[in-house]
């Protein structure tokens, strides 16, 4: 036996089995597939981006840039990051390629891992798999209220709508704010060392993050705090009842949360979030709004953009809560041939069969040995049907077709029938 230590995943990143994976396909499939009917266009960018991009798009007083970028400097002293999220690499991509003209309303959603170093819990991770959607050269409150929609859509599809709550809120202008945040400041300054301390590093920095703290002491002292909605111009009142009337109008009940809030100066108007009480402290499933500024903040043009991103993950954490998930074998068709110098005709059925039936799944028997082992296989496969090939079959251009389900009995057709006769068995 070796001495060698066996070499460990890296903490927060971490391994998705045959079970999980099925589930995450399922969340990603719909999301793109709810996505694209309303015709937000797929794109692929970079998992690397230059820190810049994250330090200007996300903010230097964040956490995520703070303490959970993963950044190096490359041989060129460079220095790089690891996306901690996809809008600012989206906006960047936006700006070089020319992805968006004036006068334009483009839709675009993007899916991929992204990478923080905070502290793994059940669904938050180091690395984990986000799927956003964003729109481009609207400002119109329909396109806030779309987003939303579409993401209900996704979770109704998933089968999470009812366990789901919307949590929606105005943060108003960048004007608006500014005279906020300055009440603000000077309400909280008496109560500065009663504060938790990331709230005491954020009185001066990013004080609106205040509002969403999750201490109790902290929200204690909130509860007198004077109110964003008091500071809100009409526009942006106007602007928030639009969204919340096309939202009742599709059905989709809210909570007005007036603590929840961005802590950036491009963000502004609409902020949500979808939010569930079945997985503990990490009960924010997916959170978007509108970031009229960023866009020109990353040295684009003036554009109102919304979006919004979700963490699938904690998606799959809620499945898994709601409606666990069993590993079962999609095995429809199992190949089976009588010798080992028959495989490669084996190999050549299975393929045409996948050919022939792309929904179906096809496993050729890989282990040959005698036909009852073969046959065990077959049916411990879950496969609804068995093709098998012996010297009397290849000479004559034929299979077998044995049922392994119900009392059907088998029966020798020609291989060009095959195209003919079986479908018939999955009708």
């Amino acid at each position: 036996m070796g001495n060698h230590q066996t070499i460990q995943s890296v903490r927060g990143m971490n391994d998705w089995g045959p079970v999980q994976s099925q589930q995450l396909q399922l969340i990603e499939q719909q999301a793109i597939n709810v996505f694209a009917q309303a015709n937000y266009l797929k794109t692929r960018l970079p998992i690397l981006e230059q820190t810049e991009l994250f330090s200007r798009g996300v903010g230097n007083a964040t956490d995520i840039v703070e303490k959970e970028l993963y950044s190096f400097a490359d041989r060129n002293e460079q220095l790089l990051s690891l996306r901690p999220e996809g809008t600012a690499g989206l906006v960047r991509a936006l700006i070089q390629n020319g992805w968006w003209q004036q006068g334009q309303v483009v839709r675009y959603q993007y899916l991929g891992p992204m990478f923080r170093r905070e502290r793994p819990q059940k669904g938050r991770y180091r690395q984990f798999t986000q799927f956003g959607a964003e729109v481009f050269g609207g400002s119109q409150p329909i396109i806030d209220s779309e987003l939303i929609q579409l993401s209900y859509e996704w979770f109704k599809r998933l089968g999470l709508n009812k366990n789901i709550k919307l949590h929606i809120n105005t943060i108003g202008k960048l004007e608006d704010r500014k005279r906020y945040r300055a009440a603000l400041i000077e309400y909280l300054q008496p109560f500065e060392s009663q504060l938790d301390e990331d709230s005491q590093r954020r009185l001066q920095t990013n004080p609106l993050r205040i509002l969403d703290s999750k201490i109790e002491s902290t929200q204690q002292i909130l509860q007198n705090a004077p109110k964003l909605k008091e500071f809100l111009s009409q526009e942006s009142e106007e602007h928030f009842s639009q969204v919340l009337q096309c939202l009742e109008t599709v059905g989709i009940e809210y909570h007005i949360d007036s603590h929840l809030v961005r802590g950036l100066d491009y963000y502004n108007d609409t902020v949500f979030e979808w939010v569930t009480d079945q997985l503990g402290s990490q009960g924010t499933v997916c959170g978007g709004g509108r970031y009229d500024g960023l866009v020109e903040e990353l040295g684009g043009r003036t554009c109102p953009a919304c979006g919004f991103a979700a963490g699938l993950e904690r998606i799959e954490a809620l499945l898994e809560v709601t409606s666990p998930a069993e590993e079962s074998s999609q095995t429809d068709i199992y190949v089976i041939c009588q010798h080992a110098k028959l495989s490669g005709v084996a190999l050549k059925l299975s393929s045409q069969v996948r050919n022939l039936m792309p929904d179906i799944q096809v496993l050729c028997d890989s282990q040959l040995g005698s036909m009852k082992g073969q046959f065990k296989r077959a049916d411990k496969s879950g496969a609804k049907i068995a093709l098998i090939i012996g010297e009397e079959e290849y000479n004559a251009e034929s299979v077998v077709i044995k049922p392994l389900r119900d009392e059907r009995q088998q029966q020798l057709i020609l291989l060009s029938n095959l195209n003919k006769i079986l479908p018939t068995y999955f009708t």
